[in-house]
């Protein structure tokens, strides 16, 4: 008697329990959306995105629109770094100021060469001779000496090669020729620092072996002749 009673309730409520999804009109919802459901679409790539750069006008302010434009100018700064001596106190490099340098003015730097030229003439050498005006790069800081390209062409050795400089006193000074770049090298410095040359000095170069040059020394603002 038990077991009936509690099936009787048992269907009883499920009995209820389908009216109420009949009333609320489940059963149709459930399959409607049965149907429908598609399955999920995998989202498809995205385009990649173009930039697009444009030159545009900068907006300048009223103040200066109508100005010019200003102009920048490179300006180089003579700074020459001594390499490290041994007997320098920390052993540190240091840098040589320049600020002191004294140049020639153009009229004394004309007079030296005009002297010079008058003193080759007076030679009356047979050997291939040029005249040099000394530049701040030639007798301070980089202590290099270009040569005449047409000269270097025509009377110099295609390599490099160690070139003898004799000053007026006879006494010798040995330096570097490089062909490729047509000037003296290493040993300049020496005969430069030990003839005092100046900006302005103008020398004259006497071939008088293959690799060797007799030099003569005008000095710049020297007296002249009669003085």
């Amino acid at each position: 008697m038990v077991s009936s009673s509690y099936e009787d309730s048992r269907r009883k409520r499920m009995e209820e329990n389908r009216k109420r999804m009949e009333a609320l009109n489940l059963p149709q919802l459930s399959q409607s959306l049965h149907k429908s459901s598609s399955p999920i679409k995998k989202p498809s790539p995205s385009k990649p995105r173009i930039i697009q750069k444009e030159l545009v006008v900068v907006r300048r302010s009223g103040r200066v629109a109508n100005l010019p434009a200003p102009i920048y100018k490179e300006v180089l700064i003579d700074r020459v770094i001594i390499p490290r001596n041994r007997t320098s106190r920390g052993g540190y490099n240091m840098y040589r100021d320049y600020s002191k340098r004294v140049y020639a003015s153009d009229e004394a730097r004309e007079e030296a060469l005009q002297k010079a030229d008058k003193l080759q003439s007076d030679l009356n050498s047979k050997h291939p001779i040029f005249i040099k005006s000394m530049l701040q790069s030639h007798v301070t800081g980089g202590f290099w000496l270009g040569l005449p390209n047409h000269f270097c062409k025509k009377n110099l050795p295609l390599r490099d090669a160690m070139m003898t400089l004799i000053d007026e006193d006879g006494d010798e000074y040995p330096t570097t020729y490089l062909a490729q770049k047509t000037g003296l090298s290493a040993g300049w410095r020496g005969f430069a620092i030990a003839h005092k040359l100046a900006d302005g000095d103008a020398l004259i170069f006497e071939l008088v072996k293959r690799t060797v040059f007799k030099v003569y020394i005008i000095r710049v603002n020297s007296p002249s002749e009669g003085k």
